[in-house]
């Protein structure tokens, strides 16, 4: 299992999807700071409408998944198995 790419599959993924989201959004971001800290807010207001709401959402969502495998991929590998086992016998 080759998880090195897997995870630059996922990071193009999740890249390409983010950059859709955000890149065609209209809307406002607010931070008001305050004190006592309680008082402190972040208003995010975002819309990206058309094909890129779709793309970037259906990029990301593959992203995600792809970064999931990409994981139980390298948590694999990492486990001793046969493989490991025979390789260290024919070195010697």
């Amino acid at each position: 299992m080759n998880c090195e790419r897997s995870l630059i599959a996922a990071a193009v993924f999740l890249m390409t999807g983010l950059g859709l989201i955000f890149g065609f959004t209209h809307g406002t971001v607010g931070f008001g700071a305050a004190y006592p800290v309680a008082g402190t807010a972040l208003d995010l207001s975002l819309k990206t409408t058309g094909l890129p709401a779709l793309l970037g959402v259906l990029a990301t969502l593959i992203g995600v998944l792809v970064l999931i495998i990409a994981l139980v991929q390298a948590v694999v590998a990492q486990m001793p198995g046969e493989s490991a086992k025979t390789a260290s016998t024919n070195v010697a």
